[in-house]
């Protein structure tokens, strides 16, 4: 219980949210591009570039920015607690011992699924304000008129029930091997630096962090466009015209993307989506760090990370 509420965890989870904040500010239009190639399915242009230029013409200038507060405050509760889940875990089951790629694998696909059921309604929320206001080609999208976080709380419950807040829960579930397999990958990569010196500089944990997060989202791509889909949760299926807004609408889902687009309309977006979180990961790990270590060299302990 002690490792679990410790002060070393708790540093872990600041950093890492802050991290993760700082990061995402700095590459959201990537995000925005990434998260209308996955929802609007009609939109032709296919290129991140051309995706923002065209929502700025349409929508304005800082429209790439919209819905930016609640991703940030659903992204910085998120990663605080997936932070100090993984590191209060891992000092619980490693205990001073060297980890192991297993080890890294199962505490943090633990973690993942304690943050998808503490923090999913926050997402919901959080991708229907980034696309309200929207010009979609899809005629087949409902629009919503949400005056804030709370207020589009207030309407989904009202209006879908508070099962909606857990849209995508399932393929959420799954996707909690991304991080999983991220973080498997950073630290087995910066156990083996480490080996050959005695610290990592900014450049190495830029490049590992990439790398860790280019595998884990080519691996879970697929499943991340369901996700995005069910949480917007604003697409009608026909022919009873009924809104989407539950877990078995998974199966069907996947069988008309595969239907019309092929298997690649799986991977919709994923150039946006790897160009965004490949260099949101790496700055975030960068930013992560650096800001646990300056705390631990400030408060005149010896950092806690286990390896």
């Amino acid at each position: 219980m002690a490792a679990v509420l410790s002060y070393e965890s708790l540093v872990h989870a600041v950093a890492g949210a802050v991290g993760s904040v700082t990061a995402m500010t700095v590459f959201f239009p990537l995000d925005t591009a990434r998260l209308r190639l996955q929802v609007d399915e009609k939109r032709k242009s296919k290129t991140t570039h051309m995706v923002l230029m065209e929502i700025i013409k349409e929508e304005g200038l800082l429209a790439p920015y919209r819905g930016w507060f609640p991703v940030i405050s659903s992204l910085c509760c998120s990663n605080f607690v997936y932070f100090y889940t993984f590191n209060s875990l891992k000092a619980v089951w490693v205990k001073g011992q060297h980890s192991t790629t297993g080890k890294d694998l199962a505490v943090g696909f633990v973690a993942g699924v304690v943050n998808v059921l503490l923090t999913t309604p926050l997402w919901v929320v959080n991708t229907r304000l980034k696309l309200q206001g929207a010009k979609f080609r899809n005629e087949d999208i409902v629009p919503t008129n949400y005056k804030g976080i709370l207020d589009a709380f207030h309407q989904i419950m009202r209006d879908e029930g508070i099962l909606a807040l857990w849209n995508g829960t399932f393929p959420s579930l799954l996707l909690v091997f991304n991080p999983a397999i991220q973080f498997m990958f950073y630290e087995g990569l910066k156990r083996q630096l480490l080996k050959r010196r005695v610290q990592l500089s900014s450049l190495d944990v830029f490049v590992i962090g990439a790398i860790a997060k280019a595998i884990a989202t080519t691996v879970t791509y697929p499943m991340q466009t369901l996700q995005s889909i069910l949480r917007f949760g604003r697409h009608r299926l026909n022919p009873e015209n009924r809104t989407l807004g539950s877990l078995r609408n998974v199966l069907y889902l996947l069988h008309q993307r595969v239907r019309r687009f092929g298997v690649m309309g799986l991977y919709k977006g994923l150039e946006a989506k790897l160009l965004q979180t490949v260099l949101t990961a790496a700055l975030m790990f960068l930013v992560y760090e650096k800001l646990t270590a300056a705390t631990f060299t400030v408060m005149g302990l010896k950092s806690g990370r286990r390896r």
